[in-house]
C-alpha cells in the first residue's frame, strides 16, 4: 500500500533504491501505538495482538521513523494514522484507481502495467535458463524490478480492477481473486518471510476486460 514510498506524506522518500546492479531496501515498518507499554505513543490498553496489526502499522524511511519516535508529544497516533490514510488515498489517486465508462476505457488504463510486468518476466523472470542457479547476476536483477516495477504495477492493476467491478464478467471476477491471491504470495515471498512459491500469475489476466483487438 506504500508503492514503495515513505507513508509520510511530506516525505515520500522512495524506499528501494538502485546501487549498482543492487536494490537497497530502506523500509522501516514503524508502530503507531508503541510495541511496548512504555514507547511512543504507548497504550497500555492493546492488546499485543493490536499493537502488531497492519492496522497499527505504517511504513517509513529512517529518518521519518526516528523523528516520530523521538518527538512523539508532537508525533500523535492521530497524526500517523493521518499520514497513512492521506498517502493511501494518494497512491489510489495517482494509481488511476478510478471507475470508468466502459470495459474498454479500463483495459487500456491497466493494458501498460500488463505490458510492462509481462516484458519483465519474459526477460528476467524464474522459468529462464538462471532457475538453476539462484547466484545468477540476472537472478539478481529479476529481484530487484520484482520490486521496484512489478509489485507496485500489481497494485496498481488491482486497484483499477476493483473500481471497475461493475464491467467483469463472472470468469473475469474468478480471475481477479486468483490474481488477488497471486499477489498476496508474491509480496509474502519477496517483502516477507515466506519461502514458498504460491498462487502463480493466472493467464486469464491478460485478456481481463479485453476482448478481440483490445486483447
Amino acid at each position: 500500500m506504500s508503492a514503495g514510498y515513505c507513508q509520510n506524506p511530506g516525505c515520500l522518500t522512495p524506499l528501494f533504491e538502485d546501487a549498482g546492479d543492487k536494490n537497497v531496501h530502506i523500509a522501516e515498518m514503524a508502530h503507531i501505538v508503541a510495541a511496548s507499554d512504555t514507547g511512543p505513543r504507548a497504550d497500555v490498553q492493546l492488546s499485543a495482538q493490536e499493537r502488531g496489526a497492519y492496522e497499527n502499522l505504517v511504513l517509513l524511511c529512517a529518518s521519518c521513523h526516528t523523528r516520530i519516535d523521538k518527538a512523539p508529544e508532537h508525533y500523535t497516533d492521530s497524526m500517523v494514522v493521518g499520514w497513512k490514510q492521506s498517502h493511501v488515498a494518494r497512491i489510489a489517486a495517482t494509481f488511476g484507481a478510478v471507475e470508468y465508462g466502459t470495459r474498454q476505457e479500463a483495459c487500456q488504463a491497466i493494458a501498460p502495467a500488463l505490458a510492462e510486468n509481462l516484458a519483465i518476466f519474459n526477460e528476467y523472470g524464474p522459468d529462464n535458463d538462471y532457475r538453476v542457479d539462484s547466484e545468477s547476476p540476472t537472478a539478481a536483477v529479476w529481484r530487484r524490478k520484482v520490486l521496484s516495477r512489478i509489485l507496485p504495477n500489481n497494485r496498481k492493476i488491482l486497484a483499477v480492477l476493483d473500481a471497475n467491478r461493475r464491467h467483469l464478467k463472472d470468469n473475469e471476477l474468478a480471475t481477479l481473486e486468483q490474481f488477488r491471491q497471486h499477489i498476496d504470495d508474491l509480496e509474502a515471498r519477496h517483502l516477507g518471510d515466506s519461502h514458498t512459491v504460491g498462487a502463480r500469475f493466472p493467464a486469464d489476466m491478460s485478456t481481463i476486460l479485453c476482448e478481440g483487438a483490445n486483447a
